[in-house]
Formats: structure tokens, sequence, C-alpha cells
């Protein structure tokens, strides 16, 4: 069995914004993989409105108003599943393409050129940045972020080619 048939990453898309779940689902895939995870696991996507990330910004991190990426991470790779024979559910991400859309063209240049401020490489970035806070990095530290940025920027250029991935 191939680590792809071990991984499932599902998606929910429940906003107004035209997007290809399907190719999220594989970049967070090959995050995942690349950053070392070996065993069954499963993981949400979930694209959702302003209305949808703005209650959960303010519920769960106390900050009012919409956010482009949540993260809430659940069992960690590496420890036992809290059941037998079940495989790890790693969380959920959460993205608000039309809060994306509206950052996009303030990031150009900033993850590689591959970010050239579309829609399209705004969620390539949310999408590796929410996975890699699903699995423990973090940004709150400037050494933090220096780690997590430079492996965004990697796995950017592996995995995300705008049409592709």
């Amino acid at each position: 069995m191939s680590l792809n048939e071990l991984i499932t990453v599902a998606a929910v898309d429940e906003q107004g914004v035209a997007i290809d779940a399907d190719r999220w689902c594989r970049l967070a895939t090959a995050v995942l993989i690349d950053e070392g995870l070996n065993e069954p696991a499963e993981l949400m996507l979930w694209f959702v409105d302003e209305d949808e990330i703005a209650e959960l910004n303010e519920e769960h991190l106390g900050e009012s108003g919409p956010t482009d990426v949540l993260s809430f991470p659940l069992d960690r790779p590496g420890e036992e599943p809290p059941i037998p024979d079940v495989p790890l559910l790693l969380g959920d991400v959460f993205v608000c393409p039309a809060v994306a859309a509206r950052n996009a063209p303030d990031h150009p240049g900033t993850h590689l050129p591959i970010h050239q401020g579309s829609l399209e490489d705004e969620l390539a970035l949310l999408i590796v940045h929410g996975v890699l806070h699903i699995l423990g990095y973090d940004h709150a530290e400037p050494d933090e972020t220096e780690v997590m940025q430079a492996r965004e920027r990697t796995l950017l250029s592996q995995h995300y080619k705008a049409g592709t991935s």
C-alpha cells in the first residue's frame, strides 16, 4: 500500500468562490508525505465563507473579523491513535477563499517567484501553511516564523505551480 493510500484528505466547500478542491487535497497530501507522515491518517480541508471563518476566529482565537486560514490539530503523527486500528485524525484546516482573494495581490514574491498575486497562488500558500500548523509548526516567535516560512517555500517549490499540483 502506498502512502497516498494511507492518507485521506477530503474537502468540504461551503462558500461561493470557484475552487479546485481535488487539487488542494493533492497538495495537502504531498505536504503530509514530505513531512514524514507514514501512517494511516485523515485531514479535512474546509473552504468557508467570511461569516463562518469570522465566527471560528472569534470563538477559538478571540479575534474579531474574518481571516484567511485557521488550523485545528487533533491527533499528532507518531502518537498512538486514541482508537486502535483507526487512522489518526490530524485535524481540520479552514480556508476562506474570499479573504484569500483580497490578500493575494499583496503577496507577490513573498513565497518564491511562484506567488504572483493570484487567488490560486494564495490558496496554495494557505493550504501549505495550514497543514504545517496541523503538524505542529508555529510562527509565534521570530525563529519559528523563519523555520515555518522556509518550509513553506520548499514545499511550494516542490509541489505547486500554477495549473498543477
